[in-house]
């Protein structure tokens, strides 16, 4: 019998040791952000799905000084567009030392750059890699990417953070797996899921896209996923007091727009069906669109952001809303960082951008008003909204979604994305709590027990 359950031991697709007991630990940190530091550099390669405003930066940071001083080696840190001179100047705040670089030059122990300027490092420059954002990646071409996957492969030590591991499907935890160096994509999908030929049926909660998991597989599948990841909303959701981490309401006003210029094949306006439909339908509306986000901006003193995705839609805003920059994908890096530093100091009353441009890691809770054309793309409208709506925003967040008539279907679709990732996440969470059995106590208290594999 004890050979029989060696042998299933040696089936078990548990992630591997390959980190060390952290040796340093900084003092501003809240006490389920130590645990997280601690876990991870004892991971050694992980994962940290955490909701925004729950100091991501100030964890990966500190992981990377403890590699620091226990190898003496370098750390590189990759961030989105824009985010890297934020991250200096965390870094400055905490007292851990980092140097910004573009042009693959290691210039302090702890070098931070971008994920379109990873072409010019060399991996055997570093001993570890942190993805800040990563799910980002899934984001850029095919070329950015590889490059990514690539350069990680040599690395010992590798961290992922980000808030929507999994937007859409908990199968894309695969794709972190395959980063971190533990279980290939296809490997996890091989064993843990079994392939459907229907997409239609989004009720069972064990379905992702066209791929069932396994009935039998799903207690072993995400204790596979806790062995190596930790994701959370909240602190409680580790067994930690929320204290001040309390979100403030989120107000949602749908506007609908309707086009002076008529749709030339039908009499009246009809939703617009399929992508090719909706993409002449947004072209139609750019007037009608922009002219209303503009009046709701011009009529507050506040500001605001205006998010976007047409060059039209971004040229017009610009023009129309008082005391608006606009920041485009052509601009300079250079440009665009002194564009959001100076939007954050609030010498900008409105900011115009895209999702792609800005919508990973930047930090605005200064702002509590957004416009928003919806698309379907669930990511970039979270992302988006959470630039400002995160832990530490002080007011209540308004966000004027703006469509027109012929896409309202993008909206309910839009609509119906949030409500899956919302319960997606929502079990991701519970499951892992479970696996780790975190429970709470009657006087509201939490308290946490590991279990032995751990």
């Amino acid at each position: 019998m004890d050979d029989y359950y060696k042998f299933l031991d040696s089936k078990r697709q548990l992630s591997g040791e390959y980190g060390f007991n952290p040796v340093y630990m900084p003092d501003q940190a809240f006490d389920f952000q130590k645990s997280l530091i601690e876990w991870s550099c004892l991971k050694g390669r992980s994962a940290i799905f955490a909701d925004c405003g729950l100091g991501k930066s100030l964890m990966q940071l500190a992981w990377a000084q403890n590699v620091v001083q226990k190898t003496n080696k370098n750390v590189l840190i990759l961030t989105p567009l824009a985010v890297s001179h934020q991250t200096v100047k965390e870094g400055s705040k905490f007292g851990i030392e980092c140097a910004k670089s573009s042009d693959g030059k290691v210039k302090s122990k702890i070098t931070v750059t971008n994920y379109e300027r990873l072409h010019y490092f060399d991996s055997s420059d570093f001993v570890s890699v942190v993805c800040d954002e990563s799910s980002i990646l899934k984001n850029f071409d095919g070329k950015i990417k590889s490059q990514v996957t690539e350069f990680l492969r040599t690395i010992e030590y590798r961290l992922l953070c980000t808030a929507t591991a999994a937007p859409n499907d908990f199968i894309e935890l695969g794709t972190s797996s395959e980063a971190l160096g533990h279980m290939g994509f296809m490997d996890m999908i091989g064993r843990f899921f079994k392939k459907t030929g229907s997409t239609t049926s989004r009720k069972d909660e064990n379905r992702s896209g066209i791929y069932n998991l396994k009935g039998h597989a799903r207690r072993d599948f995400w204790r596979w996923v806790v062995s190596w990841s930790r994701a959370l909303r909240k602190p409680s959701d580790l067994g930690f007091e929320d204290f001040d981490h309390a979100l403030p309401e989120l107000i949602t006003k749908q506007h609908v727009v309707q086009c002076r210029s008529k749709n030339p094949e039908y009499l009246f306006d009809m939703p617009a069906f399929g992508l090719q439909e909706q993409r002449a339908e947004r072209s139609r509306s750019v007037r009608e669109r922009c002219e209303m986000a503009a009046e709701i901006v011009n009529s507050k003193e506040s500001c605001a952001l205006a998010w976007c995705y047409l060059n039209k839609e971004s040229e017009m805003l610009k023009s129309l809303i008082d005391g608006a920059e606009e920041v485009k994908g052509s601009d300079a890096d250079e440009k665009k960082e002194e564009c959001f530093d100076a939007f954050e100091k609030g010498q900008i009353k409105c900011l115009v951008t895209k999702p792609t441009i800005a919508g990973f890691g930047l930090n605005w809770q200064h702002c509590n008003r957004m416009t928003f054309f919806p698309s379907h793309s669930f990511e970039q409208w979270y992302q988006s909204i959470r630039r400002c709506w995160r832990f530490g925003q002080k007011s209540n967040v308004t966000v004027d979604l703006i469509t027109s008539e012929g896409e309202l279907d993008v909206l309910r679709n839009l609509k119906r994305k949030t409500d899956q990732a919302e319960e997606m996440f929502g079990k991701m969470v519970a499951l892992m709590r479970n696996e780790l059995n975190i429970k709470t106590v009657d006087n509201h208290k939490t308290q946490i027990q590991l279990p032995s594999w751990l």
